[in-house]
């Protein structure tokens, strides 16, 4: 029945998206099934957001479908065998156009801002938002960010099978299964050097062998013994980043390579080339240069929360919104999986995930504070469920950026989570996250720290009360200016049956002064 389901929803979305020949390439990540196009034009997106399935689409260098954690793992498979069962049967044949989307009907004489109001809005800036991003800047930062989104799943499973294995360890139960989760959860982690340096090469155009074998030199207990100019090389020294590195400069002599070396002789020399001098390099600088900076990261991070938690951390919670809007929070990335491999979690994530728990507030504030009109209640209601397991992007697009006041309320809700948990870090209970990539309730089972796991849930569960009721406050009396609550709060008629959230506006505010 599961495998129906899925396979409905990858069947209800492949003819608006242009069908089968109007895709190039299909991929997921953790929440949004994402997708190559040939023609954007042939894409419906108002009947893709109508679709019970989805949460939301968002435009990006792919055209992305968001699913939610756990959905869009399962819907994917289908949607790929569609497309090839599709091409199979008609290998020739020309995408064609599906049936336009029936345009939400809006009377002429109606002033009224409904959800679909607030996505043509969006979509009219959409280009300019676009061409804005697309700075080498943060287009480096979303090769990155691609690097690391394939191992956000290992790193997942491996997190909440540690955390087990810590619990069972305080409880002092079944004693023989603890080495053999230690062993599972400790694995990966051990040699994730070597799949960021696959990844990398795959990214930057490389062979992904050659970056695995490079950052694979890392990891390897051998190094010890290298005497690099009286530096002492450690096993695992420099890690990611210096796996990031390596891979990176395997990329540029392996194209060098490709130039210069004859053809005859490539098969050859390009690969022993490439890794003998990238390994060098690797062995002889990066490293030793990798590991002081990640040990640098974690006296920061930790030091930071230590010394300034409450504001350091209303700081970051504040913010987190605005560098999601700007594409800068794939910076991050990094340094949440830099922190991870030093301590076992990173203590940034929980204090970022309280910049949710304020959108949640803001939105259902937004849906008090606006009692007729029935299509952004709709979206609202649709959207929250995932919004408390940590799927902003509905919220995101589909409510506070469009209406402007709400997400800078929503930041303020952010912040006041933040400094929630901040405030105890630098009281000396420190905690993190054992994996990059859920939030909201959904990181609860990766929640570790120093004190016992009863105190740090009821500090995170804390921080998440203090967001919603900071978030929702402030949105509701300081939201809405008066002009846009009489545009916004009239009944646009009967509410569409079904209803998604996510639009892709940019963060200006659109509504009416």
């Amino acid at each position: 029945m599961s495998t129906d389901k899925n396979r409905a929803t990858a069947a209800a979305i492949l003819p608006l998206v242009g069908g089968p020949d109007n895709i190039t390439s299909i991929a997921h990540c953790m929440t949004r099934l994402r997708i190559a196009l040939r023609d954007r034009s042939l894409v419906q997106d108002e009947a893709l957001r109508a679709l019970p399935a989805v949460l939301g689409v968002v435009e990006d260098d792919t055209y992305q479908i968001v699913l939610g954690p756990g959905a869009v793992a399962r819907v994917t498979p289908e949607f790929e065998a569609l497309v090839e069962e599709a091409r199979s049967a008609a290998p020739s044949a020309p995408a064609a156009p599906a049936a336009p989307a029936v345009p939400a009907s809006t009377p002429a004489t109606a002033p009224t801002i409904t959800a679909e109001d607030l996505a043509a809005q969006g979509a009219a800036l959409k280009e300019a938002q676009k061409a804005r991003n697309a700075t080498p800047f943060k287009l480096f930062l979303r090769r990155i960010a691609n690097i690391f989104v394939p191992l956000i799943p290992a790193l997942i499973g491996c997190g909440i099978i540690a955390g087990l294995n810590g619990l069972l360890t305080n409880l002092g139960w079944v004693p023989a299964v603890v080495p053999a989760l230690a062993a599972i959860a400790s694995g990966f982690m051990s040699l994730i050097a070597v799949f960021v340096g696959y990844h990398t090469a795959k990214e930057f155009g490389g062979t992904p062998i050659l970056g695995g074998a490079v950052a694979a030199i890392i990891v390897f207990p051998g190094v010890a013994k290298i005497d690099a100019f009286g530096l002492e090389l450690k096993p695992g020294q420099g890690g990611v980043l210096g796996a990031l590195a390596a891979a990176l400069l395997a990329v540029y002599v392996e194209k060098w390579c490709r130039r210069w070396v004859p053809e005859a002789l490539d098969v050859l020399v390009t690969p022993t080339l490439t890794v003998l001098i990238s390994g060098l390099v690797t062995i002889f600088g990066l490293m030793y240069l990798a590991g002081e900076a990640s040990a640098a990261i974690g006296t920061f991070a930790n030091g930071l929360l230590a010394g300034g938690g409450a504001f350091a951390g209303l700081v970051l919670g504040g913010l987190f919104l605005p560098l999601v809007m700007l594409g800068l929070h794939q910076a991050l990335i990094p340094i949440h999986t830099t922190l991870i491999e030093q301590d076992g979690y990173t203590v940034l994530l929980p204090i970022l995930a309280m910049a949710g728990a304020g959108q949640v507030g803001a939105a259902i504030a937004v849906y008090y504070r606006l009692p007729r009109n029935g299509s952004l209640r709709a979206t609202i209601k649709s959207a929250l469920p995932a919004g408390f397991l940590g799927v902003g992007e509905p919220l995101i697009y589909g409510v506070s950026l469009p209406l402007g006041r709400p997400f800078v309320t929503a930041c303020i809700g952010g912040a006041a989570g933040g400094a929630f948990v901040g405030l105890f870090h630098q009281l000396g209970v420190a905690f993190g996250s054992t994996a990059i990539g859920p939030s909201g309730w959904a990181l609860f089972p990766l929640l570790d720290g120093r004190s016992s796991a009863g105190i740090t849930l009821a500090i995170y569960a804390g921080g998440l009360l203090v967001g919603y009721l900071a978030g929702f406050v402030a949105t509701y009396f300081f939201g809405f200016t008066r002009r846009m609550l009489a545009d916004l709060d009239t009944d646009p008629g009967p509410a569409p049956a079904t209803t998604t959230a996510a639009t892709e506006a940019p963060p200006q505010e659109r509504v009416p002064a």
